[in-house]
């Protein structure tokens, strides 16, 4: 590993000063995710939707009427976090939640409700007022997008 890697990572070699919180790769992707998640929380409010609850929508828009596990692995949330915001967009009326009857009982499927589904074209035009905001370039925040989301998967083959 090079120099210049260790020190965008956050780890200085043994002869230097500790290096500082802005120079951790760690931090630049915490940092930017909660300024993200502020801007995207502005744009959210005023359709009653918070950031996580915006994400599950968005993956129930993409494929609905599925189980309560495969929308927690497509936006990353843990079971305990998943299940009292799902308990929040039924309660608003924005999906339903059901046994599966036809093959295994155990599993609960999530279905978008017409409201939920109406609520798609309110929120149509969230993601490219965003990008408007962001003053980049499309092709530089695409080619950011698949790098971060190679480096997530990364990360979590490390994982122990």
């Amino acid at each position: 590993m090079t120099q210049e890697n260790l020190t965008a990572c956050g780890a200085a070699p043994e002869n230097q000063a500790p290096v500082t919180v802005d120079q951790f790769l760690c931090f630049a992707l915490y940092s930017a995710s909660l300024a993200m998640t502020k801007l995207y929380q502005s744009r959210l409010k005023p359709l009653g939707l918070t950031y996580p609850q915006y994400l599950v929508l968005l993956a129930l828009w993409e494929k609905d009427d599925v189980t309560v596990s495969e929308v927690g692995a497509r936006v990353q949330l843990d079971s305990g976090t998943l299940s009292q915001l799902l308990k929040r967009l039924e309660q608003s009326g924005l999906i339903s939640r059901r046994r599966d009857v036809g093959n295994d009982e155990r599993k609960v499927l999530i279905s978008l409700t017409g409201q939920g589904q109406e609520l798609k074209v309110r929120a149509a035009g969230v993601p490219a007022d965003m990008i408007s905001v962001m003053d980049t370039p499309i092709e530089e925040l695409s080619d950011l997008t698949v790098r971060v989301a190679a480096l997530r998967q990364k990360l979590i083959k490390a994982i122990p």
